[in-house]
């Protein structure tokens, strides 16, 4: 057997094996409209169909997400001791990983079929930027959540359309349209196979590493594969856009910020940076205004055709900050603490409610993650634009009112390919692990807090079961826990 395909094998087969009682486990606990021939399916019937099956479909996503975590951290472990394979093992490593999932039901999320019920509606001639999918007859049955049928949708004029598309294609099956918005975000994550690590070797960064951290990651297969979430898509166009920008094409760079924009309006956070590539390095103050005016008009015609071309969409951008902010998430530091404060202040009689301290807290937090995208984008020092970006969507994430766990998808590819340290690496496969944990906890259709009383034992057990998972070798307590020797060389670039 070739080098090759044992490493393939090697590596694909164990997370192949994760992924596969994952999506077994789907069958059972994942989501599914209420309209749908899957429920008559005899297997299907079986882990739905009483409190025997449920546990035994989430004790299968329990061990697929175990193992995929596993799988996931013995390849690091091999990166790490200089085992360094081309990119294209690492691509079938990632379709094995991967293809389990395309075809089972959405799990930790089910965002997908509020995609459909939008689409539904912007083909009914609605803009779904102003109004919420409450006005589509039958949009429960076809899975969209409750706690987003009243709320305007936060996308783009691009992802209107193939909302749209996908509807009109797919209606009345919503299970078919789930998985066709899967092959979408499937390109995002296609484009972050590619240019990851083409951009990591731009900056001195060993591709096959940042690729492991950045596109194997696990949270990569829970939120932009069996998730389907459209936040990949725009992913992999800024992290193309960056390519094109670090290798002298900046006007295609801010296009693509353009078409970032216009699937989701947070990627415009991405311009200013692309507008320092375009000046150049150590760029006096006339340059860099003028590169980031040319930058600002390549977006703007981009984003003007986009909305020309699908004429919806205008209420986007206050969709965007508004329809998120409604929901109150302890993974959110600011939206925490305003809360703890909430309940002392109500507690002790000063306010009615948490609202007014969660309102201030969020507020602290919003005007310190504007101060710190400021600083980063009119002192750039001596650190690369595409690190200058991933801290400034990194304040925005950590500072801002709503963090859900796929949100840090959208700085972790930039860190990955700008370079981490040893400490910084550490962190960054800590937070996996995390964010598995909470996976777990929130795999179940009948789970919509995290902190239900009922999900207590399940987070116990989901801690433990990864800790045993992560600790266990000594090659994946090497990884989290590092040794004084270790330094992953080439991970650290020049800031």
């Amino acid at each position: 057997m070739s080098p090759t395909r044992a490493f393939v094998v090697r590596h694909g087969l164990p997370g192949l094996a994760g992924s596969g009682l994952i999506a077994i486990g789907a069958l059972g606990v994942g989501w599914l409209p209420l309209q749908t021939n899957l429920l008559a399916n005899p297997l299907v019937d079986l882990l739905r169909g009483s409190s025997g099956g449920s546990l035994a479909a989430r004790a299968f996503v329990f061990l697929g997400l175990a193992v995929l975590l596993q799988s996931w951290l013995v390849l690091g472990s091999d990166l790490l001791d200089a085992h360094r394979p081309s990119m294209r093992p690492l691509g079938w490593v990632l379709a094995m990983w991967s293809a389990p999932l395309l075809l089972a039901p959405p799990m930790f999320s089910r965002d997908v079929y509020s995609y459909y019920v939008q689409g539904r509606l912007f083909e009914a001639g609605s803009d779904p930027t102003t109004m919420g999918v409450a006005s589509i007859p039958g949009w429960f049955q076809d899975g969209a959540d409750p706690m987003w049928a009243e709320a305007p949708t936060p996308y783009g004029p691009a992802f209107l359309l193939i909302e749209r598309t996908i509807s009109s294609f797919a209606h009345p099956n919503a299970y078919l349209a789930a998985v066709l918005f899967r092959v979408a975000s499937a390109l995002g994550v296609v484009l972050l196979l590619v240019f990851v690590p083409r951009l990591a070797e731009l900056h001195g960064v060993d591709p096959a590493r940042a690729t492991w951290l950045a596109v194997l990651n696990p949270l990569v297969l829970m939120h932009f594969v069996s998730g389907g979430h459209n936040d990949a898509l725009m992913v992999g166009l800024l992290v193309t856009a960056f390519w094109l920008a670090a290798t002298c094409r900046c006007i295609w760079g801010a296009v693509l910020v353009g078409c970032a924009f216009a699937v989701k309006p947070i990627a415009i956070i991405a311009l200013p940076f692309i507008g320092l590539l375009w000046a150049g390095a150590g760029a006096p103050w006339l340059g860099r205004l003028r590169a980031w005016a040319l930058s600002i008009l390549v977006f703007g015609v981009t984003v003007l055709c986009f909305y020309l071309a699908v004429d919806a969409g205008f209420g986007v951008l206050s969709a965007a900050f508004g329809t998120p902010s409604g929901v109150l998430t302890w993974l959110s530091p600011s939206t925490a603490i305003g809360q703890l404060i909430g309940y002392a202040t109500t507690a002790i009689g000063v306010t009615a409610d948490i609202g007014p301290a969660v309102l201030i807290v969020r507020a602290l937090g919003s005007l310190a993650a504007l101060a710190i995208i400021v600083m980063l984008i009119l002192r750039p020092g001596g650190r690369s634009p595409v690190r200058g970006a991933a801290l400034a969507i990194c304040a925005l994430v950590v500072l801002g009112p709503v963090i859900q766990p796929w949100y840090v998808l959208w700085f972790l590819p930039l860190f990955a390919v700008s370079g981490l340290s040893h400490r910084a690496m550490q962190v960054a496969v800590v937070a996996t692990a995390g964010f598995t944990v909470h996976g777990m906890v929130e795999s179940s259709t009948t789970s919509d807090n995290f902190l239900d009383v009922t999900d207590g034992i399940t987070f116990l057990v989901a801690m433990a079961i990864v800790a045993l998972v992560a600790l266990a070798s000594p090659r994946e307590r090497r990884l989290l826990l590092g040794a004084a020797t270790d330094r992953l060389q080439a991970e650290r670039m020049p800031t």
